[in-house]
Order: C-alpha cells, then structure tokens, then sequence
C-alpha cells in the first residue's frame, strides 16, 4: 500500500495519480475518514492528559487527607469516554485500512503517460521475425495436428480453458521448465525454490491481489487460494521479518503451476494456450534495496529476456504507460514475442518494480548498516519488491511452435533444447 502520510498530505497528487492511472476511485472518504481520526486522537490526547493531572491532584489530595470523591467521580467520566473514543479510533483505522488497500500504487516518474495498451512505447526488440514461403498457423492448429494437445477431452473432464499434453507436448513442458530454472540458478544467480501452491489471504493481500482482484481467484472450502503466480507465496516468504542489509538484493525462482479464474477475460482468446485457467510459469523475484531496485529491475528484465534470446525467439520490450500497468507496480516492462500465426505480439513475461508497496502491505523491512544513503545506522526501512516471469512456460510453446513451424507443419526446435520427437 501506499504510506499514508504520503496520501494525507497529497491530495490532489493522489488524485492527479489515480487520474493517470485510469482509476475510478475516490479518495474523498479517506480524507473525510483521516479527519475523523484526528479529531478523535485530540480529544483522545487530551483526555489523556487531563486523566493524568487529576490522577496526581488525587494523589495529592490523597496525602493532604483532604476529598477526592468528586474528583475520582468526574475521572471515572473521563475514563469511559476514553474507553468510547478508542472504540471509535479502531473503527476508523479498520475502514482507512479497507480504503488504502484499495488504492493503486504511484507509478515512476519514468513511466510514460499514456490511456491504454495503445500508447505503451517499444523500448527495444530483439531478432527478426521469421520468414515463411507459406501462411503461418496458428498454434493450436499445429499442436491437435501433431497431436500434443488435446483440448476437447480437458474440456470433458475439467471444462473450457484447459489444457492436456500429451507425448512430446508434455514432454517440451517439463524440459522447458528445466531448461529455465537452470538457466535462472547456474548463470543469473538466483535460488531456486518450490513453494506452497495455496496460500492463506493475508499473503494474497501482502502482494495486492485482495481484496480488488478475489473474482479472478480460485478459492478452495477451507479458505485457501489457489496461486495465481509463484510471486505471491515466493514474496511472502519474508512476510513481517525484518532482514539484513547486507543481504540484499535477494533473488529467488520457482516453477509453480499457476491458477486464474479469468473473470475479467470472459471472450477473450477461447482458443488455444493463451489464456488458461491453469498454467505452468517459472517466476523471478527479488528483495532490493530501495536505492538501487531500478537497477535490479533492469537486470531482472534482461534475465527474463535471456531466455527468449537463448531460445532464438524474436521479442520486443515495452514498457507500459500510465494507464497499463498493473495495480501492485510502480513500473513494468512487458516482453511480448512475436507469434506468426496470429500476426501480433503477445505478452510473454511482464517484469515490474514495486518499490516498497508490497513491503508495506506484507511488512517486510530491513535494518539499515549506516551511513546517509542507508537512512543513518540501525534505521528500520522497507524493502522494494521486484518480480517477472521467467517465464510463462504455456506461451513459450506456443512461440516455438509458429516461429519454428515447418511447410510440412512439423517443428525444428532450437538446438540447445537438445529435444527430439
């Protein structure tokens, strides 16, 4: 979340943000709500107060032998109003928390202005597209022919936007995660792990997908969410610890299934891989520290970029405008590789900086070692919080099989997959 303090005495930047954003929400309540809470925590301080100065002109009567029956009386008054007005106090922390969870975090001041996907800037690209003497098909269309999806027995046994590999289908996906983890753990650096694949709410929160985004979750009867991304239980692995830093930056991956319930995205892309409500992802994330995070996210976005570059796929960056980027970010970069077979771009891996808003919702901190640029010894601060896919492993076959795709429909693989069929 954002801090408070900083909404308190912005308004009008706060609205002018949520304007850029394209965000319909109004921040009047908070401040209606923040001067409720002032008000009270007045009365509150000086009440408080007051109780004290009697307390000691009772104790004073109380040695000079004289009657303090009225004052402990009028005391006695003072005390449950006291009692009432903290009542009233969690009551109004309770709903400026709701409506601070709601509000989106502040984007960089590198990100471009913009009012949708339209107005996202190329920041570069990557190869060539690929060539064909034949019109290019699409994926789904290549994979029921080989005979490595089969999307009306997923259908069947578990609904539309499912999937099931089959033979060396299966076989590319497994060896694609492989190839990725070790791609991330041998030559950039990161640990890998393997987390829970359902989480408790308060993790979901601490990375911004409750309470604004619970219609596209999957929720099981004992209260536990199925993970839309490993960034959600892989960022709360330091939920409330306050670490070290001398430890930063942290870098971990994780392959993980991934579970969307793509209530957003009714209509949209019914065919094929591209938007499942179950799919494989290896995910990046790091803990940085706050003066060097958009150094990391460079370099995070490059590691992402690694994969699409050893595998020979053609790929541009973008980066997303204003009005494009995801509630949780600060500033993201989107790879989107190119797919012959629908003649577009497609997003493939989106790496984004949060600065300290995940941090702040989930409370992970680090304690400062010294000097200025730390914020002066033992300082308590928190950390920024950066994550990408490593990628998306589901849209990654679907780029080999229309940029690889032969006349005859068969595939040639890139070499370094060391993958026959």
């Amino acid at each position: 979340m954002l801090d408070p303090k900083w909404i308190a005495q912005n308004r009008e930047a706060c609205e002018t943000m949520l304007k850029a954003r394209a965000a319909s929400l109004d921040v009047a309540p908070f401040f209606a709500l923040e001067e409720k809470r002032k008000t009270l925590q007045r009365e509150f301080d000086s009440l408080r107060a007051k109780q004290n100065d009697v307390s000691k002109e009772i104790q004073q009567f109380k040695k000079e032998k004289k009657e303090a029956g009225p004052l402990i009386a009028s005391m006695q008054t003072v005390a449950e109003r006291i009692r009432t007005i903290s009542a009233e106090q969690q009551g109004v922390e309770q709903q400026l928390n709701d409506l601070l969870l709601q509000i989106p975090n502040r984007p960089h001041t590198s990100v471009p202005a913009g009012k949708g996907a339209g107005d996202n800037p190329v920041v570069r690209t990557w190869g060539k597209k690929p060539e064909f003497d034949f019109k290019p098909k699409e994926h789904w269309e290549l994979g029921e022919k080989l005979g490595i999806f089969d999307f009306e027995r997923a259908a069947k046994i578990a609904g539309a936007r499912f999937t099931i590999y089959k033979g060396w289908g299966a076989r590319l996906e497994r060896v694609l995660i492989s190839f990725m983890l070790d791609l991330h753990t041998q030559k950039h650096g990161y640990t890998e792990v393997l987390p829970p694949f359902m989480v408790n709410a308060k993790a979901l929160t601490g990375t911004g997908q409750l309470p604004k985004f619970e219609a596209d979750l999957f929720k099981t009867t004992a209260g536990y969410y199925l993970i839309p991304t490993a960034e959600v239980p892989v960022t709360n692995f330091f939920q409330d610890e306050i670490l070290k830093e001398e430890d930063l930056p942290i870098a971990y991956t994780a392959y993980t299934p991934c579970f969307r319930a793509e209530a957003g995205a009714a209509g949209k892309d019914t065919r094929g891989l591209i938007r499942q409500h179950q799919f494989n992802k290896v995910e990046l994330v790091q803990f940085a520290h706050p003066d060097h995070s958009y150094e990391v996210l460079e370099q995070l976005t490059g590691h992402a970029e690694a994969v699409l570059q050893a595998l020979g796929l053609h790929y541009r960056v973008v980066s997303l405008c204003t009005a494009d980027i995801g509630f949780s970010s600060a500033k993201t970069y989107d790879l989107e590789v190119w797919l012959p077979g629908q003649n577009a771009y497609r997003e493939i891996s989106s790496c984004s900086n949060c600065e300290d808003f995940q941090a702040r919702r989930a409370g992970i901190r680090f304690s400062a070692k010294g000097g200025s640029a730390s914020g002066g010894k033992g300082k308590i601060r928190f950390v920024h919080t950066l994550n990408g896919s490593g990628i998306a492993i589901g849209r990654t076959v679907i780029a080999l099989l229309e940029q690889y795709q032969q006349k005859d429909g068969s595939i040639r693989l890139p070499e370094i997959l060391n993958f026959k069929f």
